[in-house]
């Protein structure tokens, strides 16, 4: 069986881990994954030998190949799944791509705030860096309210990265309040818990 290497903070992590299960329990696939949890500070050998950037998640299959980058992985999950995670007509696929695109750059702007305060000395935090990547978090949680799709049917490798997204929202930031006049927003998370039950178990934590 496959070995996922992730950490349970990281969304892109809970992305892979949640559309997993939504195939394997939903689709009755057999493509079940064998999580272990990694410290990438450490840069355990286990790791940096399947993935010489050190980074999770990171899919070993059994016959050794390593895939690492959240995206490789999503496609690797639908080629397994018979093309099931995304939409085959070209229009719909485009928009799937570009929401998952979107809520991984998310992603990458909360996280470059997290590893400049984690990572730096109190006195060598550099605000302005900080205020330039709230910024562009702000325009992609409006641009998201914008663009969210109506839940209906099969849920898509977008969903599951938006999803992500907004759950390490709030486990980093919940003084954002990302739910204050974005409606859509609020609606697509309610109802996606409910399309996903497993949300709270693997959203990020």
């Amino acid at each position: 069986m496959p070995t996922l290497l992730y950490s349970p903070a990281s969304p892109y992590s809970a992305k892979v881990r949640m559309a997993a299960r939504y195939l394997e329990i939903t689709l009755k696939l057999d493509i079940a994954l064998t999580p272990k949890i990694i410290a990438t500070g450490e840069a355990p050998p286990e790791l940096t030998s399947a993935n010489p950037l050190g980074k999770i998640p990171t899919l070993v299959l059994d016959d050794g190949t390593a895939i690492f980058d959240s995206r490789a992985i999503m496609g690797e999950l639908d080629r397994m799944s018979g093309n099931k995670l995304y939409p085959r007509p070209k229009d719909k696929r485009r928009k799937a791509d570009i929401l998952e695109a979107a809520s991984d750059g998310l992603c990458d702007v909360l996280l470059a705030q997290v590893y400049e305060r984690r990572m730096r000395p109190e006195e060598k935090v550099h605000t302005p860096w900080l205020d330039y990547q709230a910024r562009k978090a702000e325009r992609t949680f409006d641009w998201l309210e914008m663009e969210v799709p109506a839940l209906r049917g099969r849920l898509h490798g977008g969903h599951f990265a938006l999803a992500a997204a907004l759950g390490y929202a709030d486990l980093r930031f919940p003084e954002l309040n990302w739910r204050r006049g974005r409606p859509r927003l609020r609606r697509f998370i309610a109802r996606f818990a409910e399309a996903f039950p497993d949300y709270e178990v693997f959203k990020p934590s």
